[in-house]
């Protein structure tokens, strides 16, 4: 298992020189990966942040959310056709970098819908998914497809709906990514959305109720991380969190993030590095009673 976390913890700027401070500080904080929003793809010196994580020994994942102009459950061929390629230069990203993993609302835009999901919108989704997926398969690297709560999407909200989803697109390499801050919102418990998701969970985020400092607010992490013991989870557990003191101002409004809880990234990633492994090493001592 690796513990990692959001670039967007250290930095809101990915040129040069936030790439580097970002892995600098995340290897400092004694995270094993960092994982880069690509927020504007195709701008992203993948070959200067491939040689930065190489050189401090860490992993990378990347994500992102999709826009209205890329929402691939657009009624608008172009919008879908634009959101499949920005997508695909994502993939190229990935796998410059060594990943393997590509995750977030790859599926929609990440914003509030006022209507609910088509079935027409759903079965375009699905389709460009399973294309990208073909794509992602030959540069091995699995789609994790993020659960968030109805404020940023409106078709998938829950495990199972990411389940029921998943068995549209049809790809082995198509996984279901949960996040405990939307978890809290959506979900009836931290434990059996877990259980149900069981081997098709290939990312998780871990945050807190109001995107802090872990155990300040209301999630349930001992309660997730037996969930995670429980189906043997080995994959990426990646802290998140958002302030805009280092967010721009637009994204900060797209979050929500109305109240700064945190101004130090770095006393917040390394209290999240401490948090995280404890609470998975608690878990690991259950075995001995």
């Amino acid at each position: 298992m690796q513990i990692g976390v959001h670039a967007l913890v250290f930095t809101g700027t990915f040129d040069q020189a936030g790439i580097s401070a970002a892995v600098e500080r995340t290897a400092r904080a004694g995270f094993d990966l960092i994982e880069f929003p690509l927020m504007d793809p195709f701008a992203f010196d993948r070959e200067h942040a491939a040689r930065e994580i190489a050189s401090h020994g860490i992993a990378a994942t990347a994500s992102l959310g999709l826009s209205e102009q890329t929402d691939l459950t657009s009624p608008d061929p172009a919008v879908r056709e634009a959101g499949e390629t920005l997508l695909a230069e994502c993939l190229d990203i990935v796998h410059a970098l060594g990943s393997t993993e590509l995750c977030g609302v790859l599926y929609s835009a990440m914003k509030k819908y006022v209507t609910p999901p088509t079935s027409e919108g759903r079965a375009a989704s699905a389709a460009a998914i399973g294309r990208l997926a073909d794509k992602a398969a030959g540069l091995g690297i699995t789609l994790s497809l993020e659960v968030v709560n109805r404020y940023e999407t409106n078709l998938l909200n829950t495990g199972r709906q990411a389940l029921r989803f998943l068995e549209d697109v049809d790809r082995d390499n198509v996984r279901v990514h949960l996040d405990t801050y939307h978890m809290n919102i959506e979900e009836s418990d931290l434990v059996q959305p877990v259980l149900d998701v069981s081997e098709r969970l290939g990312y998780v985020h871990i945050g807190e109720s109001h995107r802090g400092y872990l155990g300040s607010g209301t999630v349930d992490f001992d309660a997730f991380f037996r969930g995670l013991a429980r189906i043997d989870y080995d994959g990426p557990v990646v802290f998140e969190s958002f302030s805009s003191t280092v967010v721009s101002e637009t994204l900060s409004n797209t979050l929500g993030v109305w109240r700064n809880l945190w101004d130090d990234g770095d006393d917040l990633a390394a209290h999240a590095n401490r948090f995280i492994r404890d609470r998975l090493r608690s878990v690991e001592t259950i075995a001995l009673h």
